[in-house]
């Protein structure tokens, strides 16, 4: 018996595998997404535009509420832009190490990944790219949309987004300096978008280095009923 829709829908057929070649897929991806890590070393060696495009294509495929796709992605490779960057993110990070920002829990917290105030990365690798959340549409006439789910929507594309960059042998870093309204200022973004990551995008340097870190072995709970 045929659906009945009020709106268009249109045939979907996933490939599907057996189960040897299911796992072994799922194995492989797994073993490539596990060598990614969060790089604050970067080559200033050009990267491709394309491939940014490319990833920020792959972040547009992800699920959202209500597909309203909440999220915008801008490109910087000025190199007078991406100081102003680094001058501004600076100027927060201060506060937050050397003006009591941070609670003695999260410098403990912080301690193993010997992160300091000096972002020096934002200026030597080649793309910053900056996510910004939507947290309302506009329509031609000025109304607002509202919109759903922003947080996970667009934390679920960053993730697609920082998964493509490494299938491309590209680094990243997710970079949230607080507050960061200064991204919206020096992007010239409007009202109804707020910044969300900040990522530096480049090749790892050729002495690049990462901390020493164990990957959370008990993420998956089995669930049994009592």
């Amino acid at each position: 018996m045929a659906r009945q829709h009020s709106h268009p829908f249109v045939p979907y057929h996933p490939e599907r595998y057996d189960e040897p070649k299911m796992i072994a897929r799922g194995r492989a991806f797994y073993e490539h997404l596990d060598q990614r890590r969060s790089v604050r070393f970067f080559s200033d060696e050009p990267v491709p535009r394309e491939c940014l495009e490319l990833a920020v294509r792959a972040a547009n495929t992800a699920p959202s509420g209500a597909h309203q796709q909440p999220w915008k992605f801008v490109l910087i490779g000025d190199a007078a832009t991406k100081k102003r960057i680094r001058e501004a993110a600076e100027i927060e990070e201060r506060q937050n190490y050397e003006g009591g920002r941070l609670t003695p829990e999260w410098r403990a917290a912080l301690a193993p990944l010997e992160t300091t105030a000096d972002k020096g990365y934002l200026e030597v690798a080649p793309w910053l790219v900056v996510c910004f959340a939507e947290k309302y549409g506009v329509r031609p006439d000025g109304a607002r949309v509202k919109h759903y789910y922003v947080n996970e929507s667009v934390g679920i594309a960053c993730g697609l987004f920082i998964a493509a960059l490494h299938e491309m042998g590209l680094s990243t870093l997710t970079h949230t300096p607080n507050p960061m309204a200064f991204l919206s200022e020096i992007c010239a973004r409007p009202a109804n978008e707020r910044p969300y990551i900040l990522f530096p995008v480049g090749y790892a340097a050729a002495d690049a280095e990462v901390p020493d870190l164990a990957r959370k072995p008990d993420a998956l709970v089995e669930f049994t009923p009592r």
